[in-house]
């Protein structure tokens, strides 16, 4: 495949090597269509009754002897067709053609600024016997350099391409099912081997040089410039998947050796990093490109196998004792130096930049910037280098065999000047939100708008950091422009907002409107279809202090805005473990959510106070796992002497009757063995259901098969009913016996107990003089 501008850009770089005599380059026939005066359009591979109709409107092929042309069977036999009679195009076939001829014009040797054009010359058609002996190609253009072979992709054996230059040879043989381009100097002797089988079909071009204008030709460093700008200009080619529509934002040279952030600079690079840093820096300067310095984290992950591994061995052909198998595998995983083992294919790799110098090359910031593989470039693969770290994976059915490594390795980062601002920007950093800053301040909001603007691409999963939403939100509101300052906070999440942050989110408010703010803080919690994390319980510690520090900034409706969609996700939280087993897990995830509960509680009016009784009154009796919890954080909390908050004391009521009603249920009758259920509607859960209802029923002998067993199974164990289940594993199907046990009447007793004991604690809390209304009767 041609090599891209970077990757030539790496190879300038990089220590200087012999330009090649002849290259070759196979490429996919899937695009690329020919089609031929006299038969039509030519499938690809090609197949010998097609190739039969070419022969039938070619002619014998005439060479060139000194000033004359002849035609010589003993010299060259062969059958040929003239470009004018053959149209070779597809939808591939031009980025094709032009990625092949970069390709070997680099291969080559030729200068980066010359532009390499493919006359067409003839399709040749070699048959059993025919050969070409060995000749040079006559230079038919003064700007002609060499020739261009395409095979067509055929079944063929015999008619290999020789090529010699200087005492060497080498030979190339086409594919079968590719395009297979062979490229090389006009003055090399070559030849075409005897076919012994099948047919070998070719379309030869002239390759014509064209030269570059004159202040491309005047050095390396002009070559790695015009790579540079090759690079920003050309739409960005994933290693896989299609190109993407825009270029890359920058370009990521990695240097061969490691520094830390205090040795990271351009006067103190080792080796031959300093040379070609400097090389690189001076290009870029040539380009109208800015560098940086950075300090990148390399991971790549190889196909490798291990000392004495023998392959059979991952599909069970394992000649010893197999008690000995488990311990031998595992033996295996990390074992032996990095050196030990033997790499095969790359299978992929992953480059992070952590830490950045200004452009000045003074100062730095940590950072943290994932590179595309389309944005960077090395002149030493870092498989050369010697790894910090490295894991060996094995076999693991689908998997394994693999060889993690691990380097550090520094690098100059290249982008466009007139793009800075959004390379940095990519990277989360303080930077880009400070410079917005800065321009707001000296009065340039257009500009600070349009430098926003173009963040807006990658801003959401730059990985902007928590810390930096009040320099965000400053920013936001000097813009005065809502998409835009929209855009700026989504990256946030609401564990980021703390009390601190009230002046600016009511100055933001104020400026766009509260609606506005709601459509950015949805994000910030989620959005609708998300749930309320976990590790983001704790930051309703801070909501009443918030909501208390907005009111004070005269932002009462953003508060309520806050209450309203911290409740929103608590509430869906609750319905969700309210009504899941098994209770041990049930009970502590609602008992984690008291304290959240309890904050937003204490900071809410009273039309948001009325929606969440409303909802706990919708809620089972198994809301009771967070509300208790909830009041007795609140009881510990509570400052002697002072009255209950009101609307604590609604939700103690509410327990509280909910209590009185569990303590007054009557015991169930010794022979009520029914037990209340709800299944998912299927025929297996209306006939448990039918059983669980019976009154006297205990027992079921149920015949059925092993799927119908499992998901029976499941409906027990998961609601937790007080039914045994035992399969008796004889006959088709199995029979699964059901039995209703004692812990149906124990359940209910120890429910009535702690419901009792509950009520008690509830009334001597919150109810000391009974004014809260909390219902104790017995």
């Amino acid at each position: 495949m041609a090599k891209s501008a970077r990757e030539r850009l790496g190879v300038l770089l990089g220590s200087s090597r012999a330009a090649e005599f002849s290259a070759r380059l196979d490429a996919p026939a899937d695009g690329v269509r020919l089609e031929v005066a006299g038969v039509g359009p030519v499938r690809l591979p090609l197949r010998a009754p097609q190739v039969r109709k070419l022969i039938a409107v070619a002619r014998p092929a005439l060479f060139g002897r000194g000033k004359d042309t002849l035609s010589d069977s003993s010299v060259r036999d062969t059958w040929q067709i003239p470009p004018d009679q053959v149209t070779l195009g597809g939808p591939a076939w031009p980025a094709l053609l032009d990625g092949a001829l970069e390709y070997f014009r680099d291969e080559l040797g030729l200068p980066a600024s010359t532009r390499l054009r493919a006359e067409p010359h003839a399709l040749l058609v070699y048959g059993k016997g025919q050969f070409f002996l060995p000749h040079q190609d006559s230079e038919k253009d003064d700007a002609m350099v060499g020739t261009l072979v395409l095979s067509l992709p055929s079944a063929y054996t015999g008619g290999e391409l020789v090529i010699g230059h200087a005492g060497q040879s080498r030979t190339y043989r086409a594919s079968k099912t590719e395009l297979s381009l062979v490229a090389f100097y006009a003055d090399c002797p070559h030849e075409v081997t005897p076919v012994r089988s099948g047919y070998r079909v070719t379309l030869t071009f002239n390759l014509l040089a064209e030269r570059g204008t004159p202040e491309r030709e005047s050095g390396p460093l002009d070559d790695m410039a015009h790579c540079l700008e090759q690079h920003f200009d050309t739409p960005a080619r994933p290693r896989y998947g299609r190109p993407y529509p825009d270029p890359p934002r920058r370009l990521v040279y990695l240097l061969d050796h490691e520094y830390t952030q205090r040795g990271l600079g351009w006067d103190r690079l080792k080796g031959a990093d300093a040379e070609r840093a400097a090389l690189l820096r001076a290009a870029a300067a040539q380009a109208g490109c800015e560098t940086v310095l950075a300090l990148a984290e390399v991971k790549e992950t190889w196909d490798a196998t291990p000392p004495g591994y023998d392959p059979w061995d991952d599909y069970g052909y394992d000649e010893e004792d197999e008690e000995g198998e488990g311990e031998e595998a595992a033996a295996v995983d990390g074992a032996g130096a990095d050196e030990d083992y033997e790499l095969g294919e790359l299978i992929d790799d992953e480059i992070t930049l952590g830490w950045w110098t200004g452009p000045d090359g003074v100062g730095g910031e940590e950072i943290s910037l994932y590179v595309r593989d389309y944005e960077s470039c090395a002149s030493t693969p870092s498989a050369d280098l010697k790894p910090y770290d490295s894991q060996y994976e094995g076999y693991m059915g689908n998997y394994g065999n693999t060889l993690d490594r691990w380097y550090r390795r520094a690098a100059v980062v290249v982008w466009p000047r007139e793009r800075a601002f959004a390379a940095r920007g990519e990277a989360g950093s303080r930077w880009a939100l400070e410079e917005l800053r800065a321009r707001i301040a000296t009065g340039d909001r257009d500009g600070a708008r349009a430098a926003a603007e173009s963040l807006a691409p990658f801003w959401k999963g730059s990985g902007v950091q928590p810390g930096q939403l009040g320099s965000a939100l400053r920013v936001a509101e000097g813009l005065e422009a809502p998409g835009t300052a929209a855009m700026l906070l989504e990256p946030f999440r609401i564990d980021a907002l703390t009390p601190e942050h009230a002046d600016d989110l009511a100055a933001v408010a104020q400026r766009y409107g509260v609606p506005w703010l709601d459509q950015v803080t949805e994000d910030w919690f989620g959005g609708a279809r998300n749930r309320f994390e976990e590790h983001r319980y704790d930051w309703t510690e801070r909501l009443p202090q918030l909501c208390a520090a907005l009111c004070s900034a005269r932002s009462p409706a953003v508060a309520q805005l806050l209450l309203t969609g911290a409740w929103t996700q608590v509430n869906g939280e609750l319905r969700l473990w309210a009504q899941t087993g098994p209770a041990e897990i049930r009970r502590a995830r609602l008992e984690r959510l008291s304290l959240p509960l309890l904050r937003i509680l204490e900071a809410v009016d009273e039309q948001l106070l009325g929606r969440i009784m409303a909802a706990l009154r919708s809620c089972p009796d198994t809301v009771l796992e967070c509300l208790l919890p909830m009041l007795r954080h609140a009881a510990r909390e509570h400052t002697e002497g002072e009255p209950p908050a009101a609307e604590l004391a609604g939700v103690a009521q509410e327990c509280g009757g909910r209590l009185g009603a569990l303590a007054r249920r009557a015991p169930r009758a010794e022979d009520d063995w029914s037990v209340a259920w709800t299944g998912c509607g299927c025929e297996l859960c209306a006939t448990l259901g039918e059983f669980l209802d019976s009154r006297s029923r205990r027992t079921l002998e149920w015949p059925l098969a092993k799927d119908g067993r499992r998901h029976v199974h499941s409906r027990i164990d998961t609601a937790e009913l007080p039914v045994s289940h035992v399969t008796r594993r004889q006959g088709r199907p199995y029979t699964l016996v059901l039995t209703k046990t004692e812990e149906l009447f124990s359940r209910e007793r120890a429910t009535r107990r702690q419901a009792g004991a509950d009520l008690a604690w509830l009334a001597s809390t919150w109810n000391p003089s009974g004014e809260v209304g909390v219902d104790t009767r017995p």
